[in-house]
């Protein structure tokens, strides 16, 4: 299974209000519609004891997978890094339209004939192999045994 991280502003907010989860920023930004995607992120959080069974509770019940890596710091603490899409204030920039190609006119002359054609490619003269009078014939010739 890959990693699919949250969507939020701040650590705590992509591991309690996660809606949406993407393994990519193409899947980000789509699921993010409005919101512009700044990074992704990965914030470390010092959890109290007491507030470590809840802070892991709510990492389950997220939409996203393996996005909490658990450390522990000098002191024996936990440390959670949690990594997450960074949703940032300014709205996405709408997609710019695709200028179209234009087609080619159908009545040019075509000249490609003339560009790959004129001269052969391949040389259409061939030496005529040498065969050793002293090999012999495995498969024999009809002229020969008739």
């Amino acid at each position: 299974m890959s990693h699919a991280y949250p969507l939020g502003k701040t650590a705590r907010d992509a591991l309690k209000n996660a809606q949406h989860a993407a393994r990519t920023r193409y899947e980000a930004e789509d699921l993010a519609e409005d919101v512009a995607i700044s990074a992704l992120e990965t914030e470390w959080l010092t959890p109290a004891a007491k507030d470590l069974a809840k802070i892991l509770e709510q990492a389950e019940a997220n939409p996203g997978h393996g996005f909490v890596q658990h450390y522990e710091d000098a002191s024996g603490n936990t440390v959670l890094a949690v990594t997450y899409w960074k949703l940032t204030k300014a709205t996405k920039k709408p997609k710019p339209k695709p200028k179209p190609i234009p087609e080619p006119d159908p009545n040019a002359d075509d000249h490609t004939d003339d560009l790959y054609f004129k001269s052969g490619r391949t040389k259409k003269t061939r030496r005529k192999r040498f065969v050793d009078p002293n090999q012999m014939d495995l498969f024999g010739s009809k002229a020969e045994g008739d």
